[in-house]
């Protein structure tokens, strides 16, 4: 739980960490969906090659982005086996009764796992390069013209942003509790599926507590502070978009057409 790196920010001085966040945001929503578009092993090589040069520029160490990905290990494992015996096809590789595996269903599973890898990749490098206050400005920013029609894009914004940050916080306590239940003699390894569920209350119950009191001391703090969401609210860095925002901009809308383009190719 620990190493759930989505919502956590490296800070550190690089061309990425240095860009706007609404350039971030908006690349992102861009790659996502270009990999939606992707149906070939070539795009997705594409995006990964797209994906590692973006790890190098930002100077994010490699294994915190890898690390992150054991948190969806059981998703992955989970999608690919039913992707691989439910997809049907004409290319058997061996079959067993009613278990049947076929190249199509091997190339089906290989596709999603690469789209997901990818997909929570791009996504934690978003939060990695981007502290939550900036998130925060750029949501608000990109939510503006919705206020228009009474949407509050502030308070969506706000919300957003600390939704994000309490990840790897709620993960750490998580953790900690874990601990705590071993050290007592509680046992989460060993009985059945209802048994494994039961012994889960001893976590649920005092990580609902934590997250209530947690949530409860943010308010009475942004209250301290007499915080009432846009309301007259000014900001001390206004974000204004720069030559290098232009640039990276092109080069993410080219590396996005490309991707998409493997479709037809």
């Amino acid at each position: 739980m620990t190493r759930i790196t989505i919502g956590q920010y490296y800070p550190t001085n690089s061309p990425i960490h240095r860009l706007d966040p609404r350039v971030k945001l908006l690349g992102t929503i861009f790659y996502i969906t270009a990999l939606l578009f992707v149906n070939h092993f070539a795009g997705y090589g594409l995006a990964l090659i797209f994906i590692a040069t973006l790890v190098k520029i930002s100077k994010v160490p490699p294994r915190l982005l890898l690390r992150g990905l054991r948190a969806i290990l059981f998703i992955l494992v989970f999608a690919s086996a039913l992707n691989l015996f439910l997809t049907p096809g004409d290319t058997v590789i061996f079959q067993v009764g009613f278990i049947r595996l076929t190249m199509e269903g091997v190339a089906v599973a290989g596709k999603m796992v690469c789209r997901l890898v990818l997909l929570v990749l791009g996504s934690t490098i978003l939060t990695l390069t981007t502290s939550p206050i900036q998130l925060t400005d750029g949501i608000e920013a990109l939510l503006s013209p919705l206020k228009r029609i009474k949407v509050p894009a502030h308070d969506i914004a706000m919300m957003m942003s600390i939704a994000l940050r309490f990840i790897p916080t709620l993960a750490d306590e998580t953790e900690k509790i874990i601990k705590a239940q071993k050290a007592r003699g509680a046992d989460f390894d060993t009985g059945g599926l209802i048994t494994r569920a039961k012994s889960l209350i001893p976590i649920l119950v005092p990580l609902f507590i934590s997250a209530f009191k947690r949530a409860d001391e943010l308010a009475t703090a942004m209250e301290a502070r007499c915080y009432r969401g846009d309301i007259n609210r000014t900001k001390m860095k206004q974000m204004k978009i720069a030559p290098s925002d232009i640039l990276a901009t092109a080069i993410l809308i080219s590396f996005c057409v490309a991707i998409i383009l493997t479709r037809f190719i």
